[in-house]
């Protein structure tokens, strides 16, 4: 193999290796920040995601828990009309019983008649027009009567149908808020790996407002019932965040508000979605302390305008009542209650 020989560099040469060299060391060196940034800022927008999903699984269960609520209303004024009609059909039938009892005295009971006093209300009515013991206006009552329980006895079929739905829904968010919250202890795990200044960042970073936010007057809330639902915001300073609770020892964002406004006077609707149709749209611009500061397209948080810029709020599990700026999310309506 032959060998050659290394020319000694001239001096541009040199310079140019040198000016080469720097430039590959300070490419290196830029390159190297994001590949060291891009975990932090990838955990960042992850635990943002996360917090965020369980935000919607959380008014949703919301959503839920209050259909079912209602629901079993329905289902037990249903059922105390059922009573009630029952029991009207049992005095008919203890007053068509001296009917049957003078019948047997004198020699026997009319098969026909027996049918009143059959477990099967249906077997009745279905051979009404046999009855001609009994007067039309009983025969019509008894008509009406049944009617009215099969529309009772179908009604109700029909709730606890409902019912049972709802129930299984329930079951499907709680499953997924369980799986969100195992998500988010795991994502806090992550933040609490990495270094101090980095932990310290994504706090700043989720609490600073955004660019673009108009000067916010307003400094007295609207109304009355708006100055007592800000004091009682105040009062759950310091709260803990919990999953679906509206206070008075923990909140969730909607359940934050509605308790706020409820010791108001004033009952809101339990999620962030129906809050945001509780009153009146006005601009962010115009927001005064006790609106309601609506959150995301999907107006999955809320949170209660304070004046100066900022809001009282919920943020998150693992986060407790706090004071925010209004901007530290897009903003998507502004309702005066």
């Amino acid at each position: 193999m032959g060998s050659h020989r290394r020319l000694a560099p001239s001096g541009f040469d040199r310079g140019a290796s040198a000016a080469v060299s720097f430039l590959s060391v300070a490419a290196a060196a830029l390159g190297a920040v994001p590949a060291v940034a891009a975990p932090y800022d990838d955990t960042r927008a992850e635990v943002d995601r996360l917090y965020e999903q369980a935000e919607k699984a959380t008014e949703a269960y919301n959503e839920a828990d209050e259909r079912a609520d209602g629901l079993r209303d329905e289902v037990g004024t249903a059922q105390d009309r059922i009573a009630r009609q029952q029991q009207r059909i049992n005095s008919l039938r203890e007053s068509l019983g001296s009917l049957a009892g003078a019948q047997y005295r004198s020699g026997g009971i009319d098969p026909s008649l027996a049918l009143l006093f059959s477990d099967d209300p249906d077997d009745y009515l279905d051979e009404a027009s046999r009855l001609d013991r009994i007067t039309a206006h009983q025969a019509g009552e008894l008509k009406e009567l049944q009617e009215a329980m099969r529309e009772l006895a179908q009604d109700r079929e029909e709730a606890a149908g409902k019912l049972r739905e709802l129930e299984r829904s329930r079951k499907d968010v709680a499953a997924h808020k369980k799986t969100v919250e195992h998500k988010l202890a795991t994502a806090r795990r992550l933040l609490n790996s990495l270094p101090e200044s980095e932990r310290d960042a994504y706090g700043r970073a989720s609490r600073s407002g955004r660019y673009g936010i108009p000067g916010l007057g307003g400094a007295t809330a609207a109304s009355g019932r708006g100055a007592a639902a800000v004091a009682a915001a105040r009062s759950a300073l310091g709260k803990p965040y919990i999953w679906g609770a509206n206070g008075p020892s923990g909140f969730d964002c909607s359940g934050l508000t509605q308790w706020s406004y409820a010791q108001a006077g004033v009952a809101l609707p339990r999620t962030s979605q129906a809050q945001r149709y509780a009153g009146r749209q006005v601009p962010l611009s115009e927001a005064r302390p006790g609106d309601l500061v609506v959150y995301r397209g999907d107006a999955s948080h809320v949170g209660m305008y304070m004046g100066n810029g900022q809001v009282i709020h919920a943020p998150y599990p693992g986060a407790p009542v706090r004071y925010d700026p209004v901007g530290m999310m897009p903003v998507s309506s502004v309702t005066r209650v």
